[in-house]
């Protein structure tokens, strides 16, 4: 039985993919319906983590609306100019700490076009640093303090039906494991990507081919994005 309820998730996620936009939505409600006709019962309602979700949101709402994005991204632009050649290493670390610090991962999004432009002055293949800095910003919510899926986890860990008697972990103690093994992790993540991998853009046939036709344009550094007054 449970290999038919995974069969079902996967389809439903294989037809979202497909589908795409709204479409993503209406395949996950469609997965659930053929999961309940099924016989499969439903659990409580994680109102907790519905809470914790809607108060993030509203607060990286509020603090966009503030232009406080938008200093965030011109400091870490700041950040990763001053320091170029070691973008494949500050990239990821950037993506962490504004998903640790915020929450959600959507808030590191932001800085992914700052990351390119960065990587392609310095000649460096931008998806060396994309990409670490992608699953970096995954990995800060695997520790973000604030973050539903640590909540979660903490409730968990501490609800001896869960996990048994005397096999109990504290909020605390979950946190000051989880930030230094994540943050060693994508340290360590980041040193075998510039290490072990080419990162010149210059060995690229098809950077070198589009550069030729003049497809590729880099943004003139001295151009700063406008930040409200009073970030």
């Amino acid at each position: 039985m449970l290999a038919v309820e995974l069969i079902i998730v996967l389809l439903a996620i294989f037809l979202g993919a497909r589908l795409g936009g709204i479409g993503i939505g209406f395949a996950g409600g469609l997965g659930v319906l053929v999961l309940a006709a099924i016989g499969v019962k439903p659990g409580t309602i994680p109102f907790d983590v519905i809470s914790i979700i809607m108060a993030v949101i509203a607060a990286i709402s509020a603090m966009q609306v503030a232009g406080g994005l938008d200093y965030l991204v011109d400091q870490t632009e700041k950040l990763l100019r001053r320091n170029p050649k070691y973008i494949t290493i500050l990239a990821p670390i950037v993506t962490y700490l504004l998903t640790l610090f915020a929450g959600t991962g959507n808030i590191s999004l932001a800085t992914l076009p700052v990351i390119a432009e960065v990587a392609k002055e310095q000649g460096i293949k931008p998806c060396r640093p994309l990409s670490t800095g992608v699953v970096a910003a995954q990995i800060g919510i695997t520790a973000s303090p604030i973050s539903a899926a640590v909540v979660y986890m903490a409730s968990v860990m501490e609800n001896p039906a869960m996990v048994g008697e005397g096999n109990t972990v504290s909020y605390i103690t979950l946190l000051s494991i989880l930030l230094p093994a994540t943050f060693l992790a994508i340290i360590l993540m980041s040193f075998i990507i510039s290490w072990v991998f080419n990162s010149k853009l210059s060995d690229d046939a098809i950077y070198r081919q589009r550069l030729e036709q003049g497809l590729v344009e880099l943004r003139n550094s001295k151009e700063r994005r406008e930040t409200l007054p009073g970030c």
